[in-house]
Formats: structure tokens, sequence, C-alpha cells
């Protein structure tokens, strides 16, 4: 999915008093234009429909208006300067962070993000124990001095002698394939355009003696109606060193419209497996390349496969969630890949299970726990489980398995930064690598539970509750509440040490594990999509009203964040439930949800929210669509929304509409902000200047909101 990769976290800066907060300049002239749409016989007036124009010059001229009166308020905030500062001299002294480790013989290809450089770079390592081994692939930041080109995604030959690299500009995410050599970072001739993009994502996989490479590419300019030019993604293959107009058609004309291919290669090469999701709402084929050259198709979108792996002992490893909504796993021969002979190894039980990564010799398996992870290792048979002692609270975002049969994981929780660790192949006992993260502050004095609300239903509702040693639910505390709520994507312990400057004044961080997400499986997911979307909504409401009466916070005193899916929580917490909360920060939001799957990619969401073209799902997603909730003449809370001109996930029409309906309705005298980034998307491939400047506006906008000082 891809609506939602990105978590927005925060931090900020500032010390005024509630009375003395800025007065925001009169909001630019929004005419009304109106137009009226019909769906399903019910007629829908758009009185800025218009907004959606991004070419428009009078749209251009708003959007600059809204800009203009963002930066006026937000720059006369005492603290702002300081927390840009402040943020600059921290990411200056963090540690080398790794990332997406990929394996290859006597070498670990690794994404390394190094601050003050603006974006990731591609280098090797001989092992994650040896980090001045390290050489170096590809600096995008060497190729663009604005900081604003970007590493999409990369993969290795099966002898790591050539990478293959989509980079794209502007946080676009419109990738262009690549290919260099590892041992010198030299840049090969060949180069395929648009085979990476925000609405399907793209992939690639090298055949088996490194001669050429099967990539996702999207249909060419005459190849099909210009409006489906990033649509209908399909698989081809390129023999290194021609043309890419000499590629052949490999798989794909009979995938659907919105199709999402993600490609894998068997340890040996002789296989190569390509995952084909069904739009967004988590449904997905599996293709099979095998040694005599033809594909042959595994299993199908009902099937509820929801993943597989290729091991290394001739099996393909299925994560299966049919009649077990946590999952199973099973195993088939790929001798004769017939899914009816597929066997169960890990029956379902209580967590969830998340991931897996099959080694020469076992198959381990990452959990979530509600949020949380734990990590279990089976016998490629599926006996002999054996846990693996991780730190409570914490998260598992990746594995890797090495040569030799061990593995590699990463771990990260609310109050220790992310860290590699290894499993020896037959042990026990993770030891760290020396791939860690470092804080340039401490968080020695900050700790965190997991609490529950109770949602409609009954439904449990888990809270991470984060705030220094000795907090007390007194309910004066200033509270972030963030969640996120769909796709199947799960709020998982994240490390981020911005927050110090939320903490230092007094702040309480709390993650919500709401509906929509995977953290209890499928069944969990399904009940905040589709027609039960409000579930969600409900979900996140009942979290702030457990934090009010448990005395963590009051509405005084409590903000909201989310971005992207999380942006349209947000949206509809600020039109169902405007009085709970004295902020709110939205980022990259949608919010008309009746005119969302016109966009390319909303067209890929369909599966997870629905259609106006179906009659129960039009009238679900009219009664939550925050643009057509807002209603005139109500006390709205502080709103800062924020956008990037360059989103292909999200368009930045919504927050252009959604800001000029609150205006319009808007009868308090709390501002009502859109903050557009004419140098970034929905925020992969920002570079970390931007980053570092959005966070200072919203840290800045929340301390003064909250009425938040630094505490001694």
């Amino acid at each position: 999915m891809k609506i939602g990769r990105l978590l927005f976290l925060i931090t900020t800066t500032c010390s005024l008093c509630l009375t003395s907060l800025p007065a925001a300049e009169p909001d630019p002239q929004t005419p009304k234009k109106p137009i009226t749409d019909q769906y399903q016989g019910v007629k829908v007036e758009d009185d800025y429909q218009w907004l959606e124009k991004d070419d428009d010059p009078e749209v251009k001229a708003w959007s600059d208006a809204q800009n203009k009166r963002t930066r006026a308020y937000i720059d006369k905030l005492p603290d702002r300067a300081a927390t840009e500062k402040q943020l600059t001299e921290w990411y200056a002294k963090t540690s080398p962070s790794y990332s997406e480790l990929v394996a290859r013989p006597d070498v670990l290809f690794a994404m390394k993000f190094q601050p003050p450089k603006q974006q990731q770079m591609l280098v090797t390592l001989a092992s994650a124990d040896n980090p001045k081994s390290e050489k170096m692939v590809l600096d995008p930041n060497a190729l663009d001095v604005k900081g604003t080109t970007a590493i999409d995604w990369f993969a290795p030959s099966r002898d790591g002698k050539y990478v293959a690299i989509s980079i794209s500009q502007g946080g676009s995410e419109d990738g262009t394939l690549h290919i260099y050599e590892t041992a010198t970072g030299k840049a090969m001739p060949d180069s395929i355009a648009h085979v990476q993009y925000p609405t399907a994502g793209g992939s690639a996989a090298w055949n088996a003696d490194g001669a050429g490479i099967y990539y996702t590419r999207f249909p060419r300019k005459g190849e099909r109606p210009d409006a489906d030019l990033n649509f209908y993604q399909q698989i081809y293959f390129h023999k290194l060193g021609t043309a890419d107009t000499e590629d052949t058609y490999s798989l794909g004309k009979d995938f659907p419209r919105i199709a999402e291919i993600k490609l894998e290669a068997s340890r040996d090469g002789k296989f190569i497996l390509a995952t084909v999701a069904n739009g967004d709402g988590g449904d997905f084929a599996h293709y099979l390349l095998g040694p005599d050259g033809s594909w042959k198709q595994i299993t199908q979108f009902n099937d509820q496969i929801k993943a597989a792996r290729l091991g290394r002992d001739n099996a393909l490893f299925l994560l299966s969630r049919a009649d077990a909504p946590r999952g199973k796993i099973l195993r088939l021969p790929l001798d004769n890949p017939e899914l009816a002979k597929a066997t169960v190894i890990v029956p379902p039980s209580d967590p969830v299970i998340q991931f897996m990564e099959p080694t020469a010799s076992a198959l381990y398996v990452g959990d979530l726990l509600g949020g949380p992870s734990q990590i279990r290792r089976f016998g490629l048979d599926g006996k002999n489980e054996t846990l693996i002692p991780i730190p409570k609270i914490s998260a598992v975002s990746e594995m890797e398995s090495l040569e030799d049969n061990s593995l590699l994981f990463r771990d990260v929780s609310y109050t220790e930064p992310a860290a590699w660790f290894k499993v020896a192949s037959g042990k026990i006992e993770p030891v760290k690598t020396a791939l860690v993260n470092t804080s340039p502050v401490s968080f020695a004095d900050i700790e965190v539970t997991r609490e529950f609300a109770t949602s409609k239903g009954d439904t449990e509702v888990p809270l991470n509750i984060v705030r220094r040693k000795g907090t007390k639910p007194d309910g004066n505390n200033p509270t972030l509440l963030y969640g996120y709520g769909g796709y199947g994507i799960s709020m998982t312990p994240n490390f981020d040490f911005t927050r110090r400057l939320w903490f230092d004044r007094g702040g309480v961080y709390v993650v919500a594990n709401i509906r929509g997400g995977g953290e209890f499986g499928e069944d969990w997911h399904k009940a905040g999509n589709l027609t039960k979307k409000q579930n969600v909504f409900d979900d996140f409401a009942a979290a702030a009203e457990y934090l009010i009466k448990q005395k963590w916070t009051r509405p005084e005193k409590l903000a909201l964040q989310g971005g992207s899916n999380g942006g349209l929580l947000m949206g509809a917490m600020i039109t169902q439930h405007p009085d709970l909360m004295r902020a709110v920060v939205s980022a990259v939001g949608i919010y008309d949800m009746l005119r969302v799957e016109l966009a390319p990619n909303g067209a890929f969401n369909v599966t997870e929210f629905g259609t106006v073209k179906d009659p129960k799902q039009f009238k679900a997603l009219y009664a939550y669509s925050p643009y057509h909730n807002v209603v005139d003449d109500t006390k709205y809370p502080s709103i800062l929304m924020m956008t990037g001109a360059n989103d292909g996930r999200v368009a930045p029409y919504h927050s252009r509409k959604m800001v000029a309906r609150l205006d319009e309705a808007n009868k308090s005298s709390n501002p009502i902000l859109l903050r557009t980034s004419s140098s970034a998307g929905h925020g992969i491939g920002t570079a970390l200047s931007e980053r570092i400047k959005q966070l200072s506006d919203q840290y800045s906008f929340l301390f003064a909101q909250l009425d938040m000082h630094a505490k001694k």
C-alpha cells in the first residue's frame, strides 16, 4: 500500500501563552464557483472544485496567498527560529542509520542516511560488524546540489556485481531505472523510464547469470490513452547493455488496471516470484517464473495469500489468512507448485504473523502482538518452535538472512534508537551488531506503557503512552495523540529523537492502535475499511476521550496528528468532534471522499475506501467525507494542514479544498493554515532541510496552541 507508507510524527519549540498568540491574517478570498455532481441520485454541490486544477494561475495564486498567510503566522512565533536551529544541530550529531539491508555473497547492500546530507545513499559493507568496510555505490546528494534527487529502491544482481537503482526527483517518486557497477559506482549506459510511480510503486529482479533484469514498467506514451499512463503496470525483461526499446514483454497484460507488482528472485536466480496486488485493499495473486522460461499462476486474489517468499530448499513459503485472520504459513514445493498441494507448517495462533524470512535451515517469523513485535524460529517443516528474545514494546521492522544461515533483524522502540541484531544459526540470543543508531539526546528519563480505551461495541483499543518518568495524570499535560487506521498498516513502536522537544515541555505522546490497521490481524483491518471506516474514527475518538477521562490531559491541552490516510482521520475528527481537541496537524490528507477515486492513485484506493459507484459504499463515504461534513458557523480548533505540490499519492487539492471550506465555516478565532511545499511530494524523497522546516513549523504551531514551555 502506498497511501500511507509515511508516519507523520513531530517535534518543535515555542514558549508563549495563549493570550499572546499572533492573530492569523485574513484568509485569502476564495471565490465560490458552484458545480453540482450527482451520485446515486443524490445531488452534491461543490463550491471549490475549481481548486482541483493544479496548473490554473488562479489556483496557484490562491495557494501562494495561503502559504504567505501561513508563513506570516508561524514565523511570528518567538521560538520558531530556535526550533529549527536546535533540530538542525541535533540532526548534524546523529549517527549513520542503515536500512533496507540486502545480502549477497560476501557483501551487504544498505541504504545509509547520514545528516546533514539531504538524501539516503546506497553503500556496501563487508558485514554488519565492519562499518569501516563501507564503500559508496551511489550518493544522490552528489547528483543534485538541491538535495531533491532520491533513490526509490534498488536490486543487486545475484553475485552483487551490478545493482539496479530507481531514481526520482522532487519527491515525485516517478522513477527511472539505472544500472551501476557495485565495485566502482560507475553508471552503465542502461536507462529505463517510468519503472516506478506513486500509484503502484516499482520493483526489479535479476536473472540467474546477471545478464539481464526483470522489471516493472508503466505504459509508454502511445501505448495507452494518456489517462492510463500511470496504470496497467506490467513486467518486462531488459538485457544488460541494450537499449530499452529492445526490452521484451514478460507478464501482466491480463493484470487489473490497478495492479501493483513486486518481484523477488530465488537465491540461485532460477525462479522469479511476482507478487501482484489488486490495488491497495490487501488482496494478492502470485506468479512464478521457472527455469523453463514460462510463468505459472500460483494463487489468485480470493485465495487470501498475503505474502510469499522463495526459500533456499526448493520451496515457496506462503502467508495465508484463509480461515486464519491472524495468519498461518504454508509450504509449497517448487517442483510442483499447485496451491492445493501446499501444507500448513505454522498453524494460526494468537500472534499476528507479519512477515517471514527463510534461511537454508530455518524459517524466522515476525509477529505482531497488537503493535509490539516478537520473533519465532521454526525448522523448515514448522517444527521446533523457538522464541527469539527481543526488547519489550519494540518493533522488528526488517529481517535479512545471510549466506551462513544467520539472521539480521532491525529492532526499535519508543525509547531506544534502531539497531541491527544478529542471530547465529542454531543460537537463540541475538547479538547487537555495529550498525546501531545513536541519539543526539538522551531518553533515559522517558518511559512507555500500554493502556486500553474502550470504543463502540466494547472494542479494546491499545494506547502507547510515552512521557517523562513521574508525569502525573492531573489533566494538565499537553498531549499529542497520533493515529492512522487503514490498509492493514500497523502502528508499531518507533524512535524519534525530535520528540525530546515535546517531552522537555511536559508533553505526553500517544500512539493509538485503532481498527483499520493490522495490529490484530485481518479482522482488525476489515473492521475499519470500506463501509466500516467509521469504526476507525470512533476508535480514535474513544482514545482521546480515554486520555481526558484518565486525566492524562484535557481538551484544551490535547492535539491530534496524522498523515495521508491518517489525514483523513484528522479530517473526520475535525468535523465529527471539533470540541474534543485544541489543535490538529494533518499532513497530505484525503478529505473529499467523493472525488478521491478520480485521481490516479485514488483509483488504487477503491479497494480500501470503496467507490461512489456502489450505493452502499457511496452512502458510507458521503456520511463521513470530511469536506462534505464541514458545518457553517462551527467553532473549529486550530488547524495546520500540510501538503506537497508534487504529491502523486494524495492530490494536494484535497488540502486546498478542505482549508477553503473550513475557512468559510469557522466561527472561532483559531487559525486554519495551509502549508504547501513546492519541493516535496507525499514525503518520500523529501530533502532533509525541508523535513526540518516542516518539523519546526509543526512543533512551533503546537507549542503555541497548547501553551507549552521548556521545563527546567
